[in-house]
């Protein structure tokens, strides 16, 4: 049986429970477990005071949060072996600075999901807020390692700043995809926000909606339409980690655009084109 952490009920002030690592309460008993101090405003109470503690993951290296935790924040941060599991929402920065393990969340997720993780595996099978495996503001860089699924949709600047890795968006992503990208793989299967790949140096940022057009920025340029072979071994992988791919994408045609030419120039925005071969770009 799995250590389990059951929210009793629901707090307006945020809970920041990075203390809490997997690698430790693994070796605790419950009671230990219970007495972890925890952060709530300018004061720290005991995680028992709020969650109460029942199993062990001495065993199966499992970690479960239950109830709706969209005020806790930090879950599974600095996580570097064993799972997680999520059975409702999740606050901010989960799966921070993570370098190995899985985490899933069978609810919805805020900002800052995965934010500058070096490895391991996010599978959010519902919605993701801001800043998906975004660089904290004043960082060099973003994610460098691992992947983030998100089922279903996600906000503004997914991959800012990430350097390694992959980002895939079942539904929509809002505006500034890849903002500052230095490298790695962003993919939306919605529709995209204004400015994707603003500022991007490298890496690959491929757009799979086509019921709306979007805004190409002037400092990319078409480099050809063709099928890409990569995306479909991308598109295998996605599915072999439980991700869901459209059929039609196996088969699609791509717009590929080179930039942003205001910085290397050596990115892609890889854009599926409508079942016509009528482009999604409007430039």
């Amino acid at each position: 049986m799995p250590l389990t952490l059951t929210l009793r009920e629901s707090t307006s002030i945020p809970l920041e429970v990075d203390t809490v690592q997997l690698a430790t309460v693994r070796a605790q008993s419950t009671d230990d477990v219970a007495a972890t101090l925890i952060q709530r405003g300018n004061k720290q109470p005991t995680l028992g005071e709020f969650f109460d503690v029942s199993g062990s993951a001495s065993e199966d290296n499992t970690l479960v949060w239950q109830g709706d935790c969209a005020k806790v924040k930090l879950i599974g941060s600095h996580l570097d072996d064993g799972h997680i599991v999520v059975e409702g929402n999740t606050g901010m920065h989960l799966g921070a600075d993570m370098t190995g393990g899985s985490i899933v969340v069978h609810g919805n997720a805020a900002d800052w999901v995965g934010a500058e993780m070096h490895g391991g595996r996010i599978h959010i099978h519902g919605n993701a807020g801001h800043l998906v495996g975004a660089a904290y503001r004043g960082s060099r860089r973003g994610m460098t390692g691992g992947e983030i699924l998100v089922d279903g949709n996600a906000g503004n600047e997914v991959g800012h700043t990430m350097r390694r890795g992959t980002i895939a968006i079942g539904g929509n992503a809002g505006d500034g995809i890849g903002f500052n990208m230095i490298a790695g793989s962003v993919f939306v299967f919605g529709q995209a926000g204004i400015r994707p790949g603003a500022g991007m140096r490298r890496g690959t940022i491929g757009l799979f909606g086509i019921d709306e057009k979007f805004d190409l920025l002037p400092t990319f340029q078409f480099a050809g339409t063709d099928r890409p072979v990569f995306l479909a071994f991308a598109f295998r992988r996605l599915r072999e980690m439980g991700f869901s791919v459209p059929e039609e994408c196996f088969s699609a045609q791509f717009d590929r655009y080179c930039g942003d030419f205001l910085e290397l120039g050596k990115g892609e925005l890889v854009v599926r084109t409508q079942s016509q071969g009528e482009s999604t770009v409007v430039a």
